[in-house]
């Protein structure tokens, strides 16, 4: 017998990432050396104490047990204290804190807490594909905000109608920015408030890459913003941070009415989340940051192998100001499949097509930093070595 799935299944959309891994295959049963810099799966190991609290974590038979539906206080203790030494955010605990199993579980959940049938969402474009996931559940509208190049990958609140902004809900935004690496300044998020706080829209501001500020510069979180907390959220998972995504550890602060909404949703859907896992985690938060600073650094390592390397192909790249992305223009010419066919077929380097992050992600494609340095620097040099870059682009037709 063959059972229909639901029609919110059906609303979901295609999974983007298992497309691309599934085009390069022939390639790889070939036996040819395809570099994959298509998705972000870190690849540096966790920090050794993180394991080691994890390990004797195991070891403790209460961890064998349910723990609370919503996490154990002592993490959202050391959430709470994480937020006020980074960035100066007092955080409530109790009712301020939701631990998730990784930050994508409340990323999808959000929008079925908050929005209704019909509803209308803000969503950024291009973006992060999983927000779609939340939103097709909910069986809610979406609204594009554009991210151009010309306004730093930013968008422009005064370019959102009237009438959209009233029948508004949520936000999503995601700074520093997968897929363009932009960053947020100070002053956009307090534009962000304004706006939020007019049509009472809550924001949801995905800090996944939070740690990962190049040049200097520390990424701002959202709510450092003077009434941040009041209209908004904000997702941090430890993914990133501390090379921990195979743990699924992460969590959201802010506002107590929607950070209430997220747990009653976990209390019908989890139990809890293994207590070591939790033990590790709070660690992680508390513990020495040095490997957090060290991680940061290999990354801005690695972006800067790779631009030096493409600087004479007259590729047109914004240089990334965090995350662990580069996000390219294609040649003219090209759309984004069609770079991402030459980049496969000729380089044997796999990268992500922006399409696949919104219609305004057309013409780019998305570079993963999360390979080794000798592989980043290879991709990039049989990039630089294609023949495009070597003859005039408007012959690539008459090949």
């Amino acid at each position: 017998m063959t059972f229909e799935p639901s029609d919110a299944l059906k609303r979901l959309p295609n999974q983007f990432f298992t497309r691309l891994r599934s085009k390069a295959a022939k390639l790889i049963e070939q036996g040819y050396d395809v570099i994959d810099l298509g998705i972000g799966n870190p690849d540096l190991p966790t920090p050794a104490f993180i394991v080691d609290e994890l390990k004797a974590a195991a070891d403790n038979p209460v961890n064998d047990r349910y723990g609370p539906y919503r996490g154990y206080d002592y993490l959202r203790e050391a959430v709470a204290a994480y937020y006020w030494r980074e960035y100066g955010v007092e955080v409530d605990p109790e009712t301020e804190v939701a631990v998730l199993h990784g930050s994508k579980a409340g990323i999808v959940s959000i929008s079925q807490c908050l929005l209704n049938p019909g509803d209308t969402v803000l969503l950024p474009n291009p973006a992060y594909p999983d927000y779609l996931s939340g939103i097709a559940l909910a069986d809610a509208e979406i609204a594009s905000l554009p991210l151009l190049a010309e306004n730093n990958f930013l968008p422009e609140y005064d370019l959102v109608g009237s009438t959209i902004a009233a029948k508004a809900k949520l936000l999503f935004l995601n700074y520093p920015n997968n897929p363009t690496a932009a960053t947020a300044t100070a002053e956009f998020f307090a534009d962000t408030v304004a706006f939020a706080q007019k049509n009472q829209i809550c924001v949801a501001h995905d800090f996944a890459y939070g740690t990962i500020g190049f040049d200097g510069e520390k990424p701002l979180s959202f709510l450092q913003t003077p009434g941040a907390k009041e209209v908004g959220i904000e997702f941090f998972t430890l993914s990133k941070s501390h090379n921990m995504a195979g743990w699924r550890i992460g969590f959201a602060v802010g506002n107590a009415s929607v950070i209430e909404s997220l747990n009653v949703m976990q209390d019908h859907t989890n139990v809890s989340l293994y207590g070591g896992i939790q033990q590790a985690a709070a660690k992680a938060l508390t513990g020495d940051q040095t490997s957090v600073k060290e991680l940061t650094a290999v990354y801005e390592k690695r972006r800067n192998l790779f631009l030096t390397e493409l600087e004479q192909t007259g590729l047109e790249i914004q240089k990334p100001k965090g995350s662990f992305y580069v996000w390219i223009k294609a040649p003219d010419g090209f759309t984004s499949a069609e770079f991402f066919d030459v980049l496969l077929n000729e380089a044997h380097v796999i990268v992500a097509t922006g399409d696949g992050f919104g219609t305004l992600g057309e013409g780019y494609v998305r570079v993963g930093l999360s390979q080794a340095d000798d592989q980043i620097l290879e991709a990039a040099k049989r990039i630089a070595q294609l023949t495009l870059f070597k003859a005039p682009i408007a012959e690539k037709n008459t090949c």
